[in-house]
């Protein structure tokens, strides 16, 4: 059986992609939903947009106007650690 695709959160535990890394991904999402094909060191590329809309959770808070800013990046960060980069 094929091994699935390492998450963000297990490259980040391998020291692959770093918090900051993270972070910038999670403003990029914030600032603007469209983002696609983002880049993380490593070689590695991650569509935030498919990211957010793999998690329920991060759609619904993003869409709630009574969210703050903390909600938000807590739930969007949630989803980039959740999915899967691809390397290239």
């Amino acid at each position: 059986m094929a091994k699935e695709p390492a998450t963000v959160s297990e490259l980040r535990k391998a020291a692959e992609v770093t918090d900051q890394e993270i972070d910038a991904a999670v403003d990029a999402v914030l600032a603007d939903l469209a983002t696609e094909a983002y880049p993380l060191t490593a070689g590695y590329a991650l569509d935030l947009n498919a990211a957010v809309r793999a998690s329920t959770f991060a759609t619904l808070v993003l869409k709630d106007g009574h969210a703050n800013l903390r909600q938000k990046q807590h739930a969007v960060r949630t989803a980039i650690l959740l999915s899967h980069p691809v390397k290239g």
